[in-house]
């Protein structure tokens, strides 16, 4: 399996409906039940590859045994996949994240947007895979979402999945995005936001913001990040 370490709904173009998703109910998973949802919504996130079949294949025997709505948010996408074929998969998967900013799988981007921060999350983000023995060889970002969640599955290190739930706020306006798109990876980012710590009301008021007013233009002179770089990381 090649991974990134060592009808109107699917994804088109623009806003297809307004307001936004019902807020996601925390399942109660195991360690190795959180881990699958992290490594198969990484392969479903990914852009298709050629052994596209076998990925589906795999990913429906692991998920089948998650909790049922968990398993639910996995099987709609995988009978959508099914039905449209992978050319169809690809195309939406291009209109969808490579042509939309609010579906950015870079998970700095909805907090740092276009500015010089983003350099400084980056660079923790690179520590971050520094520290937990993995380099990235896939030519993305390294908060690239994709790759993030297959760390966080495989080396089960708590700082990698305190650093996706730190960005709660990103993680729910592209979900908000995909919802407003109608899009079926929407049930892919709602299961991994299942499976992360509770939102509280300071997140819910930043992502809220975020879908107001988008992404940060360039700032004057350099703050603090809007997220913990994780010193931990470093040592």
């Amino acid at each position: 399996m090649k991974t990134n370490l060592g009808p109107r709904g699917a994804g088109g173009r623009g806003a297809v409906r307004k307001g936004l998703p019902q807020e996601v109910s925390p399942a109660a998973v195991s360690a190795p039940e959180r881990a699958t949802v992290f490594i198969a919504a990484s392969l479903l996130l990914d852009y298709p590859k050629q052994n596209f079949g076998q990925i589906l294949d795999q990913v429906q025997t692991e998920t089948a045994k998650l909790p049922s709505p968990l398993e639910g948010n996995f099987s709609r996408w995988l009978e959508w996949a099914r039905r449209v074929g992978k050319t169809k998969v690809e195309q939406t998967y291009v209109n969808t994240f490579d042509e939309q900013r609010r579906c950015a799988l870079e998970l700095s981007y909805y907090a740092a947007g276009d500015t010089r921060l983003r350099g400084q999350a980056l660079l923790a983000f690179s520590q971050l895979y520094a520290a937990a023995g993995y380099n990235l060889v896939s030519g993305e970002l390294p908060d690239y979402l994709p790759a993030v969640l297959e760390m966080a599955a495989r080396s089960g290190d708590p700082i990698v999945e305190a650093a996706l739930a730190s960005h709660r706020d990103g993680l729910e306006v592209l979900r908000t995005a995909l919802y407003q798109r109608e899009s079926p990876w929407e049930q892919i980012v709602g299961a991994v936001c299942a499976v992360l710590p509770e939102i509280d009301e300071a997140t819910r008021a930043r992502y809220q913001r975020l879908i107001r007013q988008g992404p940060p233009a360039e700032l004057v002179g350099i703050n603090d990040l809007p997220f913990p770089t994780f010193p931990e990381a470093t040592r």
